[in-house]
């Protein structure tokens, strides 16, 4: 006989748990404490089993029956409703622990250890800055509960102060970090799929770089007359002649250089191509090395902050030693040692272009002709290392090279 709500408040504790049956297989049981809890009774694959769907009087009889339907229809659909039950509470779990910061932090410590593809410093820094952006806005929502607009709305508060291009790489993150939590079955599918296209594209722009000779002299003699920090000033002294990235230069330790052999062994953990990269070491490099060795050697960073010898010197130190000399943004930066350099190697017609390119570190889609042409071309980039720092010294020391060595202008293409 069906259960009804009066039987069942009627229905009273005894010294030992008992049953009031409903219907197809649903039933009360109540506990010598006096609580009541429903169950209901199915069998699947051959097995009978019962399923806890609720207490009394949180859950009412028309609820508890509409329960008990909701579970003959899993397993009439073949699938186990204690099985789905126990699904269904881990999603709710994870999804209520899950928000987007975690899941961002868990993807960022991911990628600063990804082998090979693991991010340089620089970029991990760069990254987790951008993320920290969206903190305020989608940050503490759990991340199965975001939606495109939430995104949309998180990365135009960035782009309407103006930043564009960190708007732009902040929504690209932010997708990598749902498609990392689809991939670990956090969320079913990418909220920025359908986002391509909706912020403004930002206007390409270039690295200040002098690449006219005669200003470069001007400026290597403006490094030589600066009176900031001493760091700082050889930092900027080593930069022309090294030309590799800033963050490259500002990362070095002492433990990479090789002074019998002349050589600076920049590993694959701190370079954009994620390949060691060999730079040759000119004499004029060698001596600014000791004289930085004096300073900060034998051990740790070679350019440390001047707060801690822990940190390596910040991204912005040699770009503000670049102002205090007069120089702007749009005409000189840290970054345009290496268009000066590739401008100039280039316009000399002394040297193969592939032994420029493997300088510069820049990558090769090729990987067999890569690795030929980085053994092929190392003899040719000693002996342009040491051309180059003594084509420096040349236009340091001269006023005016006139037409001998032509004059060009710009500024120096982003290719980092």
């Amino acid at each position: 006989m069906p259960l009804t709500d009066i039987a069942i408040r009627n229905a009273k504790p005894r010294e030992k748990p008992y049953k009031l049956g409903d219907a197809l297989g649903l039933f009360l049981l109540v506990k010598p404490t006096g609580g009541k809890l429903w169950r209901v009774k199915y069998r699947i694959h051959g097995k009978e089993k019962a399923l806890a769907i609720g207490t009394y009087p949180t859950v009412g009889l028309a609820e508890a029956r509409r329960r008990r339907d909701s579970a003959r229809e899993l397993v009439f659909d073949g699938r186990d409703p204690s099985i789905e039950k126990r699904r269904d509470k881990m999603r709710a779990e994870m999804a209520s622990a899950t928000t987007f910061t975690s899941v961002a932090e868990e993807y960022c410590a991911k990628r600063k250890r990804d082998g090979a593809k693991a991010w340089a410093p620089a970029t991990a820094n760069r990254s987790e800055y951008l993320l920290s952006l969206l903190r305020g806005s989608i940050g503490d929502m759990p991340i199965a509960d975001i939606q495109p607009i939430d995104v949309l709305t998180a990365v135009r508060r960035i782009e309407r102060k103006g930043q564009l291009e960190s708007a732009r790489r902040t929504l690209q993150l932010a997708g990598a970090v749902f498609r990392y939590a689809v991939a670990t079955a956090r969320i079913p599918s990418d909220p920025t799929r359908d986002l391509r296209g909706a912020l403004t594209t930002p206007t390409v722009t270039h690295y200040g770089a002098i690449i006219d000779p005669e200003r470069v002299g001007e400026l290597l003699r403006a490094i030589e007359g600066y009176e900031g920090q001493p760091m700082t000033k050889l930092a900027m002294q080593l930069a022309p002649h090294v030309f590799v990235r800033p963050g490259e230069l500002r990362h070095a330790e002492w433990s990479e250089f090789d002074f019998d052999g002349a050589l600076w062994r920049i590993p694959a953990a701190k370079t954009k191509m994620r390949k060691d990269h060999l730079v040759p070491l000119s004499r004029q490099s060698l001596a600014l090395l000791e004289d930085a060795k004096a300073l900060t050697g034998p051990e740790g960073y070679v350019f440390p902050s001047i707060r801690s010898r822990r940190r390596p010197m910040s991204d912005n130190t040699i770009n503000a030693g670049l102002r205090r000399l007069g120089y702007a943004s749009d005409e000189m930066t840290a970054h345009g040692f290496r268009a000066m350099a590739s401008t100039l190697l280039n316009e000399s017609g002394k040297w193969h272009p592939d032994a420029i390119e493997r300088a510069l570190a820049h990558g090769d889609s090729d990987k067999v002709r890569a690795a030929y042409h980085r053994g092929a071309h190392w003899k040719e980039r000693v002996e342009m290392a040491q051309w180059w720092s003594d084509h420096l010294d040349s236009l340091r020391k001269l006023d005016d090279l006139g037409s001998s060595c032509g004059r060009t202008s710009g500024t120096g293409r982003r290719r980092t």
